[in-house]
């Protein structure tokens, strides 16, 4: 029977996808797991892998498509069978894939050596292809002269107005996404400040211990996991005018990256130790900026932490990622001034941020989980660290414990 080739959801909230290309054409073999068609949805650009080996056959959508999430858009065939009479009438005109790039090196038709390729970043590939642009003509702004989505020209921009900017698909549908969220979603909004000293010294004991990969949101979302087993309240979602709790706890980090913003995420934060969330987030980071996310990193997201403490920014407020119920901001650890007794001394701080979904939490069991958090950040205890830290935690219902007055020493 044939296996049908549908738009996959990488997101609980998707509803469609937009084909970019085909790897394959229709009439080629396939081998199940290998890259079929590069999908683009307002989380990322991913390339979707066959779910089955065979022959492809009946491509039903083209390229620039926007199809609803669910639909065949192709079959996969076995050998010698015949797509179903049905399907037959469905399909569409074949798309012809993209050829592969010859390396550097090659010959041309006169035996002439190819240029080299080009230093580009894939979604700049990407552009040029579709603008029709020669990217050896393109003055390239990145690293090491590589050309960027921003340096591609836009087509037919001596009639464009003057200073009006092209947004790729991914920022466009980022932008209908948080307007969607902002206008349908009644946030509210908290803010603590943490002492941050214990945490300081905590990443760099850790930090020794993992090759000095780890950074202050590895720590963060090892403890924010905890704080969620906690309250499981903040880790659920709207649903259809009922909350949904999530039985497990998987952690998005929100990351920049060329086009706008994805939010790739570490499942089972929670299980996790420092090294395997650290390495986790490494992984994903360096793919979400290659434009290589697979659909499961992307899916799934029960909490988002979003980071910007590398800018400098003290603390700030975020939009919710539906269909979350909180995302928490964290802003940059600095020297400032607490209270400490009855005088005023230099510690080290940190802003935290709570965006809620006010349908699904209160004011009050929010302002409880962001206690929670300050505690165990302001402690940094390390058996909180270990994967097995947030099993120690209760169910919230216990008295608040003594660690949350933390030594100035």
């Amino acid at each position: 029977m044939a296996a049908e080739v549908v738009m996959p959801a990488l997101g609980m909230a998707q509803e469609t996808g937009t084909l970019l290309r085909w790897l394959k054409a229709p009439g080629d073999e396939v081998a199940e797991g290998e890259p079929l068609m590069e999908i683009e949805t307002d989380k990322a650009t991913v390339e979707i892998e066959a779910p089955a080996s065979g022959v492809l056959a009946d491509v039903r959508a083209g390229v620039g498509d926007e199809v609803p999430v669910g639909r065949v858009v192709a079959l996969i065939l076995r050998a010698g069978e015949e797509p179903p009479p049905a399907a037959e009438a469905e399909a569409g005109p074949a798309p012809t894939p993209e050829p592969a790039p010859e390396p550097a090196g090659t010959a041309g038709p006169a035996g002439a050596e190819a240029p080299a390729r080009v230093l580009a970043s894939p979604l700049a590939r990407r552009a040029a292809r579709e603008r029709g642009v020669d990217l050896a003509a393109v003055t390239g702004t990145g690293p090491d002269g590589a050309v960027l989505l921003a340096d591609v020209p836009a087509p037919d921009r001596a009639r464009q107005e003057p200073g009006l900017t092209e947004l790729g698909a991914l920022w466009r549908r980022m932008a209908e996404r948080v307007t969607r969220s902002w206008t349908t979603t009644p946030h509210f909004h908290l803010l603590r400040e943490a002492r941050a000293d214990r945490l300081e010294g905590r990443l760099a004991a850790a930090g020794d211990q993992a090759g000095r990969q780890l950074t202050y949101t590895d720590l963060l979302v090892r403890l924010t996991a905890t704080a969620l087993r906690r309250h499981p309240e903040l880790n659920s979602s709207w649903r259809d005018g009922r909350v949904l709790r999530c039985p497990d706890v998987h952690v998005g980090l929100a990351v920049a990256v060329e086009d706008g913003l994805v939010v790739p995420v570490i499942r089972d934060a929670d299980r996790l130790d420092l090294a395997g969330i650290a390495a986790r987030r490494v992984d994903l980071v360096e793919r979400a900026r290659e434009g290589r996310l697979d659909p499961a990193d992307l899916s799934g997201g029960t909490f988002t932490i979003s980071n910007l403490g590398m800018y400098g920014v003290d603390a700030f407020l975020a939009v919710i990622n539906p269909p979350q119920a909180a995302i928490l901001t964290v802003g940059r650890v600095a020297p400032r001034v607490v209270a400490e007794g009855d005088r005023p001394v230099v510690r080290p701080t940190v802003g935290l941020g709570l965006a809620c979904d006010h349908r699904v939490v209160d004011g009050a069991r929010a302002a409880s989980f962001l206690q929670t958090l300050v505690g165990l950040v302001e402690r940094a205890d390390p058996e909180d660290f270990t994967a097995d830290g947030g099993a120690r935690v209760g169910s919230g219902a216990e008295e608040e414990e003594p660690w949350l007055e933390v030594d100035g020493s």
